[in-house]
């Protein structure tokens, strides 16, 4: 009995050893405490600031390119074709001529072509339907006349054969020859112009002299001066005012002629170009076609 009493003591003295008696709490030592450590996170507010401060400079940065991409592109849009770099386009051989209007007219006067005017009357100054010369070319004094009027003996001059020269002559006396204005130039390159312009009492006229020695199928071959031989000009566009276009055909002498006839109501214009080597197409089609608008 004493032996069975004694073990169970001895165990729980055993547990006791194993699990240490818990020890009370220290009290508070009564003095200054530290003052408590807040947690500093960064302030929202700078954060916010460097945000807004590098979108302000996305969008000014946007705003600058596409204001230089809009400013460029109305650039390109108001620049001729010939300013824009890379998009250059070469000359075509085109005269530079100054600007050209219609001369005034007599007050209550018709236009040649005017329903009205059944003579076809130019009633503006004849001289001033002359085709100015285009920059940088020198003048041909020879074709100034009197007081800009020439001598019918100019413009016949520049038929190739004595008996022609005389022949014309005589028909321009029976059909009322009234005037003869006249204008001419050498450009740079060489090509001589020469312009004249005759008139006449009526369209009727100068419609009859065009049909029946000028035109392509008249028959007559009026040779020019230094044109050996003449064909008609088929890829020459056609023009408002009656017209009969020629270009001498090779083998030509040392310089090439092209000329061309107009009738345009009252007035009769022969218009001629030479130059050595090669008379240039399109400076002759413009002359040509300026002319047959200046007497419309």
């Amino acid at each position: 009995m004493t032996e069975q009493h004694t073990e169970p003591a001895c165990a729980d003295e055993q547990q006791r050893a194993v699990r240490p008696e818990p020890q009370p709490e220290p009290e508070p030592v009564p003095g200054p405490q530290p003052e408590p450590q807040s947690v500093v996170s960064p302030s929202p507010v700078k954060k916010d600031r460097r945000v807004l401060r590098a979108a302000l400079r996305w969008t000014a940065a946007v705003v600058v390119f596409a204001a230089v991409g809009a400013s460029a592109a109305y650039g390109i849009t108001r620049m001729e074709r010939t300013d824009v770099p890379g998009l250059a386009t070469a000359s075509d051989g085109r005269w530079v001529y100054p600007e050209i209007s219609l001369p005034p007219l007599p007050s209550g006067s018709p236009g040649p072509s005017a329903e009205g005017n059944t003579a076809g009357t130019h009633h503006a100054d004849l001289r001033a339907l002359v085709l100015p010369a285009p920059e940088g070319a020198t003048e041909d004094k020879t074709l100034r006349g009197s007081d800009g009027w020439l001598t019918p003996w100019i413009f016949l001059s520049e038929f190739a054969e004595a008996q022609q020269r005389h022949d014309f002559d005589e028909k321009l006396v029976d059909v009322g020859l009234r005037h003869v204005a006249a204008r001419g130039w050498t450009t740079e390159d060489g090509t001589h112009t020469r312009i004249y312009l005759l008139r006449f009492d009526t369209a009727a006229v100068v419609d009859d002299l065009f049909a029946a020695d000028f035109a392509a199928f008249s028959g007559k071959d009026y040779l020019m001066r230094g044109a050996a031989q003449a064909e008609v000009d088929e890829e020459f566009p056609a023009q408002a005012a009656q017209a009969a276009v020629y270009a001498e055909s090779k083998p030509y002498g040392a310089e090439q002629v092209r000329y061309a006839y107009l009738a345009a109501g009252d007035t009769f214009a022969l218009i001629m170009q030479s130059r050595k080597g090669e008379a240039l197409a399109v400076p002759f089609q413009q002359t040509v076609t300026l002319q047959s608008q200046l007497l419309g």
